[in-house]
């Protein structure tokens, strides 16, 4: 492992002359997850170069937004950073000592762009945030412009419903409702948390760890926010056609409740279920069936027993 003190945290901003957005793009929350450092890398590229210039508002790049995961190669450092991201007076990981650092940066920006990664073979997609609402859990009021981006990056997938879905599975896993806020604050990573301060933000999953085109994906999703927000002199991207989205919302998520709980097969997110199939066996023989007929997200075949195995998502025509 690296030595922590070795270590130290770089974010670069380009400012243009004109008033307009303040945007951030991060790479590297975890730190296998390589593809955002090297699209970040390719446009600080073009703009030091003087082949692209920012013409109005700002844009921050965090290449490698956790560098003890990065150094090490892999998804966290000493924790996920993309979990109970808050400022802590009294940091008790790598993690925390990120979120110190990355928090207040993220608070002085209108919108983040967060560059992800993931482990099994499948097509980019994009996390949205929910609808706009005043309610307890993530109020929101910028969800016509964050959906308005999404569908501007360049994938035809999107998601929502995360932390709606992870709450109500805390408040079922739960029997003392007294820690529901402390455990729902775990559900908290980037977006969310630029969510809280006033912005809006996606997490965009460019592909597979290892597929020689995410990094493609990620520089691509770069330029058409600058050009989308204005913040370059270039015509903006058109947004995804409705005949060729695929927009699904998170609807329910199942635990692992033992350990030797067991898929029937190996799964990748987005594979297809209908209502009945079997999906995994209980310790004790019993099967798992999919409720609905819909799609498999985040299979977990290594989750540990009482925390999130799966999750079932459907079609969402309202996107």
């Amino acid at each position: 492992m690296s030595d922590q003190h070795q270590l130290q945290f770089k974010s670069v901003n380009y400012s243009g002359l004109g008033a307009g957005p303040r945007l951030i793009v991060l790479g590297a929350v975890h730190g296998n997850e390589t593809c955002g450092t090297r699209g970040i890398g390719r446009v600080m590229a073009e703009l030091d170069a003087g082949a692209l210039r920012l013409a109005a508002g700002s844009v921050t790049f965090v290449p490698v937004a956790n560098p003890l995961a990065y150094a090490k190669g892999e998804r966290s450092g000493e924790r996920n950073l993309n979990r109970n991201l808050f400022p802590n007076a009294a940091p008790q990981d790598f993690e925390d000592r990120v979120a110190n650092w990355l928090c207040p940066l993220l608070a002085g920006h209108d919108v983040l762009l967060d560059l992800h990664s993931f482990n099994a073979a499948s097509e980019p997609f994009v996390m949205v945030g929910p609808r706009d609402n005043d309610g307890p859990l993530q109020p929101f009021g910028h969800a016509a412009q964050e959906r308005a981006l999404a569908r501007r990056l360049g994938v035809r997938r999107f998601v929502d419903g995360w932390l709606a879905t992870y709450g109500a599975g805390v408040q079922r896993r739960l029997r003392d409702d007294s820690q529901l806020d402390t455990v729902l604050r775990y559900g908290v990573g980037t977006t969310e948390y630029m969510r809280s301060t006033g912005g809006y933000a996606l997490t965009l999953e460019c592909g597979q760890h290892a597929d020689p085109r995410a990094p493609e994906v990620a520089y691509r999703a770069i330029r058409n926010t600058l050009a989308f927000l204005g913040l370059v002199d270039e015509a903006a991207p058109a947004p995804v056609e409705p005949a060729r989205m695929e927009a699904l919302s998170m609807v329910v998520v199942h635990d692992k409740q033992h350990i030797d709980d067991q898929f029937s097969r190996v799964w990748s997110s987005f594979d297809r279920l209908r209502q009945g199939d079997e999906i995994g066996r209980r310790a004790d023989g019993t099967a798992v069936l999919a409720e609905f007929d819909g799609l498999i997200l985040f299979p977990d075949s290594g989750a540990k027993a009482n925390s999130e195995w799966f999750y079932l998502a459907r079609a969402n025509p309202d996107f």
